[in-house]
């Protein structure tokens, strides 16, 4: 059982990223920590694509020296998979953070229960 998690070090290492990004979504109330526990859990699929996607042994997927076999590269959708989705995650941070700047600015802030109580307070006036 233990030389199947060292032999798939990077897959145990991504299944353990997640737990943690996971774990700090559900259990933090702090909205930052929110946002961190999401990008660890985002850079956990990354690595588990990352890994998946290479094979020991094989070259990037551009033409050198006239070998066209396929069998010599490695297949360059999981790294164009992961690469989009590091676009998409950075750009979905920028947009949470500015949200919790303005959440912050409204109810001087971050902690998800306070915040709650204060919308409930606003909606009962």
């Amino acid at each position: 059982m233990v030389s199947h998690l060292f032999s798939n070090i990077e897959e145990t290492v991504a299944v353990i990223l997640f737990g943690i990004g996971f774990t700090m979504l559900l259990l933090h109330r702090n909205l930052i920590k929110k946002i961190l526990g999401m990008n660890i859990m985002d850079t956990a699929v990354y690595l588990f694509l990352a890994a998946k996607g290479y094979i020991s042994g094989r070259m990037v997927p551009i033409v050198v020296d006239g070998v066209q076999d396929t069998s010599a590269y490695i297949n360059p959708v999981p790294s164009g998979l992961v690469l989009t989705g590091i676009v998409v995650s950075v750009s979905s941070t920028a947009l949470l953070l500015a949200l919790v700047i303005r959440i912050y600015g409204r109810y001087h802030s971050l902690d998800l229960d306070e915040i709650l109580m204060k919308v409930k307070k606003e909606e009962r006036s």
